[in-house]
């Protein structure tokens, strides 16, 4: 039997959560996207906000997950020749914790950098071998 936890005995308190995850690409795609020579345009600020949609509706996507009033979201970038990480802060005042909404953000932040360099990570047969996302965990859950 699947159910949604019943969280209606517990106390509402600050919740936060931060989430950490890199895309691999080549180094040609992220001269590019610092450049802003991206065909679709600006990767990162794209991603920021599909991050934060993707907080948002972290209930639509995954079917147990409780609707959170989301207080805030952060999204951050770090890029090396090689990778960008991204890290997603979510808070909120609830009953319930936002870890998932803060993994939800980071993968949809790095699938959007992906979806947006796509076409410069290809290689002759139209796969991405040197292409992946890794490394996305929880770093920071808070109760206050």
């Amino acid at each position: 039997m699947t159910k949604m936890v019943d969280i209606g005995e517990k106390n509402v308190s600050k919740r936060t959560a931060k989430a950490r995850g890199e895309i691999k690409l080549n180094p040609d795609t992220i001269v590019a996207i610092k450049d802003g020579n991206i065909k679709k345009g600006d990767a990162l600020n794209t991603a920021k906000t599909a991050a934060i949609l993707a907080v948002k509706n972290t209930p639509n996507t995954i079917p147990l997950c409780h609707p959170i009033p989301i207080d805030s979201v952060e999204v951050k970038f770090d890029m090396n020749e090689e990778s960008i990480s991204c890290e997603c802060e979510v808070s909120a005042h609830y009953k319930t914790g936002v870890e998932m909404e803060s993994l939800v953000g980071v993968s949809v932040a790095l699938l959007t950098i992906w979806d947006m360099v796509k076409y410069l990570e290809k290689d002759a047969n139209g796969q991405y071998p040197g292409t992946f996302i890794e490394k996305i965990m929880v770093v920071l859950k808070q109760k206050e």
